[in-house]
């Protein structure tokens, strides 16, 4: 299974409709967000992805109520936990709020740098800023789940 993973989008709309068509282009099977989308207006352009998606919360997104209801639900207080083509995901925006809870991928944001690290058995993934506002460059990151292979990909 492949899946899409972004974070910190902080309302960048054009960054955002690159992000999800190079999530249909390459037709990633599930999108997941870390978090900072910042207003519900931004979540417009997820409903053109041709999969599913989730997201966490982020500190910056201040009107919270609005994004989880313009979401349809699909935006929550983090963590959540799935499970997908049997590996167990955490999503979180901060790292530094994990709780530990067993994963074999844990997914955030916060930080708007790229990583990907493995911990043990645990993969951990920072898909970096999708906006590019902070660091000039925007990143989004692609993850084979069978293989546990991680691409980061700037838009």
């Amino acid at each position: 299974m492949k899946i899409g993973l972004l974070s910190d989008t902080h309302d960048n709309l054009p960054k955002i409709a690159k992000a999800v068509e190079f999530f249909n282009k390459n037709r990633v099977e599930f999108v997941i967000h870390a978090g900072d989308f910042v207003a519900p207006f931004s979540i417009l352009s997820f409903e053109k992805l041709n999969c599913e998606w989730i997201g966490v919360l982020g500190n910056n997104d201040g009107e919270k109520e609005g994004l989880i209801k313009k979401s349809k639900n699909r935006i929550k207080q983090g963590p959540i936990s799935l499970v997908l083509d049997n590996k167990k995901l955490i999503v979180i925006h901060d790292i530094e709020n994990y709780d530990n809870e067993h994963a074999d991928i844990i997914i955030f944001g916060h930080t708007h740098k790229p990583e990907v690290k493995k911990i043990g058995e645990r993969l951990l993934i920072n898909p970096g800023e999708a906006s590019g506002w902070l660091s000039g460059k925007a990143t989004i990151a692609v993850v084979e789940l069978d293989s546990l292979d991680v691409n980061i990909i700037e838009i």
